[in-house]
């Protein structure tokens, strides 16, 4: 596993964005497992000789087995405005799927509305609303093809639990690896081939653009998808 070290693309005095792994978790849930926010938490102890509690804000998350980009708050002032920033669509994400199945449509914008199930943590689309549904938007283009898989681009537009997973499966594309919404096999590390990609926002405390794109998994399908992208 890469150190978490370089991993970090990006660090100042109020920000610390992440290249989160495939099957790291951000905050702590009932496996027990350690999150990403502790192991950042000892980093910066560590590396700044920091005495007592160190403070790292959760600003928002990714699944599982998803990997890509995380950004958290090494302030609180950092946190409430990036929460803020993210309530009010401020803070644009970029994710890259690789599907087996072309959409039907090079681009479009989806637009569902999506219920989630704690029994079995899962969310379900529909095109409809009703019971407590919550509406999802995204846009999405294809971005690349190989001879069996497809590169595609989504610019999520809500924030919506499985959002990406649920809409690309809604329209006949689960995404490669994800058994949970209908992909054929599994991964064999476990992870599904969906990443946060580029993160954009205007800095809460410098009012600086920040723009950062993170590196493709070292794996030859990515590097593949990478170099079909246009």
């Amino acid at each position: 596993m890469q150190p978490l070290a370089d991993r970090i693309v990006y660090e100042d005095n109020h920000l610390i964005v992440v290249n989160k792994l495939p099957g790291e978790i951000v905050q702590g849930d009932k496996t027990g497992d350690e999150p990403l926010v502790e192991a950042l938490k000892r980093y910066l102890k560590d590396t700044y000789a920091k005495p007592g509690n160190v403070f790292c804000g959760v600003v928002h998350r990714l699944d599982r087995p998803v990997g890509g980009l995380v950004v958290f708050a090494k302030t609180s002032k950092a946190l409430s405005r990036m929460n803020d920033m993210f309530r009010n669509g401020d803070v644009h994400k970029t994710y890259w799927a690789i599907c087996r199945n072309i959409p039907d449509k090079p681009e479009a914008e989806l637009r569902h509305f999506i219920t989630s199930t704690e029994r079995n943590n899962k969310s379900y689309a529909s095109l409809t609303p009703g019971n407590g549904a919550k509406e999802a938007r995204l846009r999405y283009r294809v971005a690349g093809s190989s001879d069996r898989y497809h590169l595609i681009e989504v610019e999520l537009m809500t924030g919506r639990k499985h959002q990406i997973r649920v809409q690309l499966s809604a329209i006949g594309c689960p995404i490669k690896g994800d058994l949970k919404y209908g992909d054929k096999r599994s991964n064999p590390d476990g992870s599904i081939s969906l990443m946060a990609r580029n993160v954009k926002f205007i800095h809460p405390v410098s009012r600086q653009l920040i723009d950062i794109t993170a590196p493709v998994p070292d794996d030859p399908l990515w590097k593949a998808m990478e170099q079909a992208a246009k």
